[in-house]
């Protein structure tokens, strides 16, 4: 809910010269790309007021094509390309999106149900045609732009949408069931985490100073100490702070 997003940050919590980063599921996709324009143009005032800003990580609920740079990218509200770098009030802060949706196979047959009625008015499917799926969701571990990170940034915060595997939630509620039907689910979940697995081995290997973990995807809320670094499990429209 990107009204209600700006609302506490502007409002109820009444922040300025603040950067707000998303931790994935925005819901790009859902809607058609006007949607999303609109909402622009209905808050940029009010984040010029407030001189905010706000940063969208890819989830898995959102499709790939509005986080290249370009495609969703306002001066107040930007969806940024994963290995994306943050630079603000002294952080250097690595973004990296993308998870497995558990009911992935139950979202591709009801958008095949629902394709024909919603198509009707759009001529032509497309990169950013509305869906409830997208096949490349998953995180990517890219070890090249590891490397060309740290020949120009020491990275000290991470967000994320998943979590390294030593971070709870160590299974998303209901998985089991939705493996019934779904026999690489297990798997590719596994391979999820591994993903986050390499990318913090490739930032300890580079001593990169990391001490703040940020994630969403679990809807809920856990933080913890695990080898320095602190990781926190953000709930929807939960505010975390980075110190």
């Amino acid at each position: 809910d990107f009204n209600q997003l700006v609302f506490k940050l502007c409002i109820q919590y009444k922040l300025t010269d603040t950067l707000l980063i998303v931790a994935g599921d925005c819901g790009f996709g859902f809607e058609k790309k006007e949607y999303y324009e609109q909402m622009v143009r209905r808050n940029t005032k009010r984040m010029n007021q407030a001189n905010n800003w706000i940063v969208f990580v890819r989830g898995n609920h959102d499709n790939p094509a509005y986080f290249e740079g370009t495609t969703f990218s306002y001066k107040r509200f930007i969806a940024v390309p994963d290995y994306a770098i943050l630079q603000a009030c002294n952080h250097s802060i690595l973004c990296v999106g993308g998870a497995i949706s558990i009911d992935r196979n139950y979202r591709i047959n009801e958008w095949n149900k629902r394709k024909y009625r919603v198509h009707s008015n759009e001529l032509q499917e497309n990169d950013i045609s509305r869906n409830l799926y997208w096949k490349n969701e998953t995180p990517i571990y890219d070890a090249d732009k590891m490397n060309t990170i740290y020949a120009n940034f020491l990275i000290d915060t991470v967000v994320t949408h998943t979590a390294p595997s030593h971070c709870e939630l160590f299974s998303k509620s209901n998985l089991n069931q939705w493996a019934k039907n779904d026999s690489s689910l297990l798997k590719d979940v596994q391979s999820e985490r591994k993903t986050m697995d390499m990318i913090l081995h490739h930032l300890k290997t580079d001593n990169h100073p990391v001490n703040h973990w940020y994630y969403g995807h679990f809807h809920q809320s856990w933080h913890s100490a695990i080898d320095g670094i602190l990781y926190q499990m953000l709930d929807i429209m939960e505010f975390s702070q980075v110190y």
